[in-house]
């Protein structure tokens, strides 16, 4: 797995895309269940475990597709590598990326426990989560993200609580999950629940619940700031189109400003599963908008409390102490 990935012989590409014509065939004719109220039911538990990266690796550069071969190897490899804990955490893009490379065995510079509390990933054929522009990869970022950048790098001192950012501190974990520290795989669990007029998007990593007003209510004046947006959502046809902005300027998608504009887009496509797309627009940040894709898997678990108290003041002594200790 250390050189690129090789494409399949032309009898083995044949043979992988019969299954793939018939689960097409079979998502186009089937359809959502209808709520009460006759809205399509997205409601249930959902389960986001995809090993797919954000931006495409550079070993996969002009490659927006896997052969079903090549998914195979890599499942296989990753379960090899991170079943049995001798491997550390890794979060975000680092199983995928992992899989992808030469050793044996992750190891992380900053990991602080091992595999055996991860969730098993999934791979699939996509090499990006971004699949708007085609090219994988976030577009370039404006002078003024840049400036903002430089900025939260001298803020990154932490010589202060306020200096750690709203995820360490247990107060928000933004909107969209998606990047960042965690990735998507490692956000888990949402549940869905639909009541006429409304949707709840309940997230179980921070415990945040998304009451979404769905009647055609106007967003809250421009001076109204919230860690997460505020949302309203609304159908087309069998897809909820949810659109939030007012952002607090406290908040930090990827490095966004408070002008942030995200558009997600719900799509139940099979029994167990939703095609979850976002959208994002901040002229002051990125020179274009982009869209990222991620599966959702219907899981039959339990959610439970996610530990992390607001404001994060059990630890945040550790963490200010470490900072200076890495300052000596």
């Amino acid at each position: 797995m250390g050189t690129p990935l090789r494409a399949s012989a032309g009898l083995v590409l044949l043979a992988a895309l019969v299954p793939l014509v018939v689960h097409a065939q079979s998502a186009s004719t089937w359809t959502a269940p209808r709520t009460a109220d006759g809205q399509p039911d997205l409601q249930g538990i959902w389960l986001s475990k995809s090993a797919t990266p954000l931006e495409r690796p550079k070993a996969l550069e002009g490659r927006a597709l896997l052969t079903d071969e090549e998914v195979a190897q890599l499942q296989a490899r990753a379960n090899r590598m991170f079943k049995d804990g001798s491997s550390d955490f890794a979060a975000g893009d680092a199983v995928f990326l992992a899989a992808l490379g030469s050793g044996d065995r992750f190891k992380s510079p900053t990991s602080t426990h091992n595999s055996e509390d991860m969730i098993e990933r999934e791979f699939d054929r996509h090499t990006s989560l971004i699949v708007d522009p085609p090219d994988g990869h976030i577009p370039p970022q404006t002078a003024d993200a840049l400036k903002r950048r430089e900025a939260a790098a001298i803020a990154a001192r932490r010589e202060h609580p306020e200096d750690f950012d709203n995820a360490l501190r247990c107060i928000a974990y933004g909107v969209p999950r998606l990047g960042g520290r965690y990735g998507a795989g490692d956000y888990g669990y949402y549940q869905i629940v639909q009541t006429p007029g409304y949707v709840l998007l309940f997230m179980e990593t921070g415990h945040e619940a998304r009451i979404i007003p769905l009647n055609g209510r106007p967003h809250v004046p421009g001076s109204l700031r919230f860690w997460s947006g505020d949302s309203r959502g609304r159908w087309e046809g069998q897809t909820l189109v949810i659109e939030t902005t007012n952002f607090s300027p406290k908040s930090n998608f990827l490095g966004s400003s408070s002008g942030l504009k995200v558009v997600e887009r719900l799509t139940r496509v099979a029994p167990d599963a939703i095609r979850y797309e976002m959208t994002m627009n901040d002229p002051t940040t990125w020179t274009q908008p982009w869209t990222a894709e991620m599966p959702f898997k219907q899981s039959n678990e339990r959610l439970y409390e996610w530990a992390c108290h607001e404001g994060n003041f059990h630890i945040m002594s550790g963490m200010l102490a470490g900072a200076r200790a890495q300052e000596r």
